[in-house]
């Protein structure tokens, strides 16, 4: 409903037919171009297509003619001239909607100038729409369909198809959002439908509560995207007025502290409601006119209440008062259908509704003797409130209407066969130009419909490569699943052997740092053995770093043969207490360091040893023993090395003496 009061801030192009027929040979037009200046008035007599294109360009606030069959030949072509208009154009028939009346009344109701002649007729069909008299013709809703899809085919470029498709997609995608955040900044209500492809959409429809002149976004196609807008049709032609029409009412009042006044159309309808403590009488009169003429003020209550008999008088309209004054419970009865908020809106309601009750014979009576085409509302409002019978009012209105039949005043000349054949081409023109645009569509939409296969092919083919990768890849994980569980269970049994080793090394470690109060009386007798594989410095290193080698420490070589000095002063540089040999005996380059360094020497067989893999442990008795051994040898072994040099120092003493 256009809340425009006036269209005189806009350009209206008034239309009437020249000469020939819509339906037949190519009419021409009258045109007025009115723009509320009458000096600055255009006329111009144009052919359709011309018409056609002066809408395009120019883009008026609205086409208005007499009869809008004159612009197209029948339904379905008045359908595709309206979706052809410019989104701010209207097409408005000021006749009236499916029962129109003669533009010669129309026009002298409201004072336009009138005349039979086209361009005269243009000209009051211009003026009367600038004035908002007539009704918009409408095959389309106000919801608009916008659709974001592919600008171009998937199944080429000069990329990898896939990267191809999934660049076209993504770009639709990202064009959709944008269009979706375009709505929202605007406020607009909307649906979106979305199918979703390969890298993101393949196309995207916005269901938009709004006209495209109201939406941010336009037709156009760029690239991989393309965007297209379109109305969504009604069902049939719809007939909205340019204003809301001022119907003849009954109005009830219930007068009082708080005023409620109710509206019922002459068909029975509650048509509103009201009530207030604090408006006047210019407030209540003001709040009836905005809804209608009134017909009958009628009141509740017998007699009528001065209030509302000031108001019957500012109407000018026949007053009714039941017979007596109705109680509660009929009032509630009455009016039971319709909703309220106090009692003094059911009592105004219940008023009106009296009235129309006690009209209503009297209203059927009037509708049956009127003829088609004649305005029922105007003639029960003369015959009800001016007292005026039926037939008086249909012989005023015949009368008035005689002077106004309208005469056809042109008559088309014979066409010379040089502008029949024109003609001809040009209708054939229109219809190959009509073919070609179905064809145009009818591709399109192959092209379309093969894209999605194309795509959807694609899709399934990838799918299918993804599924042999991901059996491929099921297998190989198998596999290696299997190899990490025997792993696994390797593991787990090498970990059960060092746990048990760690176990015992622990009970090692203990007895070599037997201050912690936790060892054991039983163990107190043992004493750890550093086992070294061989009498070498790699293995000498090799031990230290495993489990160190400190000073006080029993070392057992075994393998003790083949050392030589290096490394003998390596192994007693540690200061071991005992150094326990087994293998092979000790070089004597060895054997001597030890014994100048004074580190016991003693066989392994004399001691009782537990190994623990590179450790060991022995009895503190045996390891005490061979050191004793050690030690009574060493003596012995220092006493035969003294005896021997003084042999040695006689023997060169007395050679000396000789020699003397």
């Amino acid at each position: 409903m256009s809340t425009r009061t006036s269209a005189l801030d806009a350009v209206v192009f008034g239309v009437d037919i020249q000469s020939g027929d819509v339906r037949g040979d190519s009419p021409s037009y009258a045109l007025v171009v009115y723009d509320g200046d009458d000096e600055g008035l255009e006329r111009d007599v144009v052919s359709h297509r011309k018409l056609r294109r002066l809408i395009g360009e120019e883009e008026p606030a609205i086409v208005a003619t007499d009869n809008m069959y004159e612009l197209a030949a029948d339904k379905d072509q008045l359908i595709h001239f309206l979706g052809s208009l410019p989104d701010e154009t209207r097409l408005v028939q000021v006749t009236g909607a499916e029962q129109p009346e003669p533009l010669s009344r129309v026009a002298k109701r409201h004072g336009i100038p009138y005349a039979k002649e086209p361009m005269a007729e243009a000209e009051a069909a211009a003026r009367l729409a600038a004035h908002n008299v007539g009704h918009e013709v409408s095959a389309f809703t106000d919801t608009t369909t916008v659709k974001v899809s592919r600008g171009r085919s998937t199944g080429k470029g000069g990329w990898s198809e896939d990267r191809y498709t999934r660049r076209i997609h993504g770009a639709v995608k990202r064009q959709a959002r944008e269009v979706e955040s375009e709505l929202e900044a605007h406020n607009l209500e909307y649906d979106r439908d979305v199918r979703e492809s390969y890298g993101g959409f393949a196309n995207a429809i916005f269901t938009v509560e709004a006209r495209p002149a109201d939406i941010p976004v336009s037709n156009r196609r760029s690239g991989d995207v393309r965007i297209e807008i379109e109305r969504e049709r009604r069902d049939g032609i719809e007939f909205r007025p340019l204003v809301k029409r001022r119907d003849h009412v009954v109005v009830g009042v219930d007068p009082g502290t708080t005023t409620a006044v109710a509206v019922v159309s002459l068909e029975g309808e509650v048509l509103d409601v009201w009530s207030s403590r604090t408006s006047d009488a210019a407030d209540v009169i003001e709040w009836i006119v905005e809804r209608g003429r009134p017909v009958i003020v009628a009141a509740d209550v017998t007699p009528m209440p001065e209030t509302v008999e000031k108001f019957r008088r500012s109407f000018d309209a026949a007053g009714w008062t039941p017979e007596r004054d109705p109680p509660i419970d009929e009032k509630q009865h009455r009016t039971r259908e319709h909703p309220y908020d106090d009692d003094h809106q059911r009592d105004a309601m219940a008023a009106a509704l009296y009235a129309f009750d006690a009209h209503e014979d009297q209203f059927e009576r009037i509708a049956r003797k009127l003829p088609p085409g004649v305005d029922r509302d105007e003639v029960t409002a003369r015959v009800v409130s001016g007292e005026e019978s039926v037939e008086a009012v249909l012989r005023d209105l015949t009368e008035s209407d005689e002077s106004e039949v309208e005469e056809p005043t042109h008559q088309p000349r014979e066409l010379t066969p040089e502008e029949k054949r024109i003609r001809s081409l040009e209708r054939q023109v229109d219809r190959l130009e009509g073919h070609v645009e179905t064809l145009e569509g009818r591709l399109e939409k192959r092209d379309e419909t093969i894209e999605d296969l194309e795509a959807e092919l694609a899709v399934t083919r990838r799918e299918e490569r993804r599924k042999v990768r991901k059996d491929r890849e099921v297998t190989r994980l198998e596999r290696k699943t299997e190899k990490l569980e025997r792993e696994r269970d390797a593991a787990h049994e090498e970990v059960a052997d060092l746990e048990k080793k760690v176990e015992r090394m622990k009970a090692l470690w203990k007895l070599d740092h037997s201050n912690f109060s936790d060892v054991s009386a039983k163990k107190e007798g043992l004493v750890p053995v550093k086992v070294v594989e061989k009498f070498s410095k790699g293995a000498i290193r090799e031990a230290d770093e495993q489990y160190g080698i400190a000073a006080g420490d029993v070392v057992y070589l075994r393998d003790a043969s083949g050392a030589g000095r290096s490394t003998a002063e390596l192994l007693a540089g540690f200061e071991p207490r005992v150094v326990l040999k087994n293998g092979g005996g000790l070089s004597e380059i060895a054997d001597a360091i030890l014994f100048d360094r004074e580190v016991p020497v003693g066989p392994a067989d004399d001691v009782a040893m537990q190994e623990v893999d590179e450790l060991a442990v022995a009895r503190e008795d045996d390891v005490e023993a061979v050191i004793d051994d050690w030690r009574e040898r060493a003596a012995e072994r220092r006493k035969e090395q003294n005896a021997s040099m003084v042999d040695r120092l006689i023997s060169e003493h007395r050679a000396g003496d000789n020699e003397a």
